[in-house]
């Protein structure tokens, strides 16, 4: 089950462990920066799209980002 708590903390860390703003990261995406600050405030989510993107550009699963497992990889 998709757990959005720990899809936005996630997505925060990974972000801030990679040393980006978030602009970078809307830039990465697609979208804008105010999109990036509302997902890690668990305010929104994203696509199917752009939710590949970023488990591409942080080299984790989609079960981790989405909370459905605790292992990265």
């Amino acid at each position: 089950m998709f757990d959005q708590e720990k899809f936005s903390t996630r997505l925060r860390k990974l972000r801030r462990d990679a040393d980006i703003s978030q602009k970078v990261l809307a830039d990465v995406i697609d979208v804008s920066t105010n999109q990036i600050s509302q997902m890690e405030k668990g305010l929104k989510t994203t696509t199917l799209a752009r939710l590949c993107l970023l488990c591409d550009y942080f080299g984790v699963s989609a079960d981790y980002l989405l909370g459905r497992t605790d292992e990265p990889n």
